[in-house]
């Protein structure tokens, strides 16, 4: 049999499968990516036995859960796990703290089903506090740049052509990062996100990267929070500003704000995916209606709403080019001509999306050389 592992590192970085043997309201509050949730109890039988727990004793606790689980459902949650163990041969086990749960599962499928499958010391607390650990310890010691620009100049665009040397925080969220940036598909949970942060960093070392290009992000991605420690330093990280004419920017808002957006809705809800798509467009615009001021809110509103009217008749967006201008100048232009005089001395460099992704591919060469 292989043994119990507490390598948590090798676990994250080999994509090891991992079954997480805890209830799914727990898995629901965080978990790791790619681990699959395959409970010893539900939520209503964990809530049984932790009563029974405290009122009783562990003893107690424990006959009532073997009572819960037990017949036909402890044979169908062991051939779960079978099944899982048979697919995965390279795998493990893992409970909240590497305790009773997963020794109870460990236990079935030896008796049970004639299988050896070893867990993770520590549990899930373990894994998840390696992964805190390791987010502090990155952003106190990594080579970290930022990208920054105004709005639509295509900063995520810069962040995909630099290959593995990039973090891609609004991808790792599921949002845009702006108060139009909601996707047609739900957020991770907060934990989700940082684990999946600390495990694209954790791998990014791994293969030697010597820089890591963040988005100039605000503490919030939509709901998610950068981690504090990351957020802090990238207060003091370097930073290069990209630039494109407002004519790019609006063509490029126009793709992933209207068009993409709106197809995205379309490909989850099928044919009430327009609707929803209005519907959130429109209140993206009324989220932001105090700082517009009214007599602009309405104005944009009604530009708006025209717009989204011809879309729906005939399939044409050339409308929509008229609030997200005016959008720009008027609201977002301002907010970043401020924010960069405020980080002027910490840029490094300024242009376009070739130049700039041109100077951070020699940087990162420079950096490694200055390494090694």
């Amino acid at each position: 049999m292989r043994e119990d592992t507490c390598d948590y590192r090798q676990l994250f970085l080999a994509d090891i499968p991992m079954v997480d043997v805890r209830a799914p309201v727990e898995f629901a509050k965080g978990a790791f990516p790619g681990v699959v949730n395959l409970p010893l109890m539900n939520d209503l039988e964990r809530q049984k036995v932790g009563t029974c727990y405290k009122q009783h004793g562990q003893q107690a606790a424990i006959e009532l859960g073997n009572r819960l689980v037990s017949g036909s459902l402890k044979d169908e949650r062991i051939q779960a796990w079978a099944d899982f163990a048979r697919n995965n041969p390279q795998g493990y086990i893992y409970c909240f703290r590497g305790g009773l749960r997963s020794q109870i599962v460990q236990q079935w499928l030896k008796s049970e089903a004639g299988i050896d499958y070893p867990r993770v010391t520590g549990g899930y607390k373990a894994l998840r506090n390696f992964l805190l650990d390791s987010l502090e310890q990155a952003a106190a010691s990594l080579d970290f740049v930022l990208v920054g620009g105004m709005t639509g100049t295509g900063k995520t665009e810069v962040l995909a052509r630099l290959d593995n040397s990039s973090v891609d925080l609004e991808g790792l969220a599921n949002h845009r990062g702006s108060s139009f940036g909601k996707r047609a598909t739900p957020q991770p949970a907060q934990i989700d996100f940082e684990n999946a942060l600390a495990v694209r960093l954790l791998k990014m070392q791994a293969a030697n990267v010597s820089q890591f290009v963040l988005e100039d992000e605000a503490r919030l991605v939509g709901r998610c929070s950068v981690p504090l420690s990351l957020f802090q330093g990238m207060q003091r990280y370097p930073l290069v500003w990209l630039e494109d004419s407002l004519e790019g920017r609006v063509e490029r808002i126009l793709k992933d704000y209207v068009i993409d957006l709106c197809g995205e809705f379309i490909a989850e809800q099928g044919d009430s995916g327009f609707s929803a798509f209005a519907e959130r467009l429109q209140q993206s615009l009324v989220n932001i209606s105090k700082r517009l001021g009214g007599e602009q809110y309405k104005r944009l509103a009604l530009i708006m709403d025209q717009a989204l009217a011809e879309q729906a008749r005939s399939g044409a967006v050339d409308l929509h080019r008229d609030w997200i201008k005016a959008l720009l100048t008027g609201y977002y232009d301002p907010m970043y001509v401020y924010q960069r005089e405020s980080k002027a001395s910490r840029i490094e460099f300024a242009g376009e999306q070739d130049a700039v992704v041109e100077y951070l591919r020699e940087r990162s060469t420079r950096k490694h050389t200055e390494a090694l």
